[in-house]
């Protein structure tokens, strides 16, 4: 079995990426196409606005989830912030995937409530991908600087 060189980790923002969206999206780890029965009803039962980060809030994001990683001792290999996601690649580390989405979400929810932002930030869930080799994380740190232009 390959070792894991390290993983990439994606959330979006509440009620920006909806299932059934016809950008395609992820559930339980696979790609799907868009469905607009499914979408509409998504949008029908979404509690609350979709949320969109503001310029200064994405800036605010970054710099939370690096302040973060920094702080556990994790190593960043690429993190793009963007309106309606996040992008992070992290080499490898022990800690449960499920307690550092937690722990960057918590920390960036925090950060924006001090901005003024009380709705709720992020979706429930996350997608991951793990890279085994260092061409594929690579591959992960171009398509995540990619979102950065």
């Amino acid at each position: 079995m390959a070792k894991t060189l390290g993983f990439i980790l994606t959330w979006t923002t509440y009620g920006s990426w909806l299932q059934g969206d016809k950008r395609r999206y992820v559930k339980n780890g696979k790609v799907l196409d868009g469905d607009e029965e499914l979408f509409e009803l998504c949008r029908f039962l979404q509690k609350g606005p979709t949320v969109k980060l503001r310029y200064n809030e994405k800036q605010i994001v970054h710099l939370a989830i690096l302040n973060e990683a920094e702080r556990v001792n994790l190593k960043v290999g690429a993190l793009a912030v963007c309106s309606n996601h996040v992008h992070l690649l992290l080499w490898f580390t022990p800690i449960p995937i499920s307690s550092l989405i937690s722990r960057f979400k918590n920390i960036s929810t925090s950060a924006l409530k001090k901005l003024g932002r009380t709705e709720r930030i992020w979706t429930r869930g996350y997608d991951k991908r793990f890279c085994y080799n260092e061409d594929q994380f690579n591959a992960y740190i171009k398509y995540i600087n990619d979102h950065n232009k």
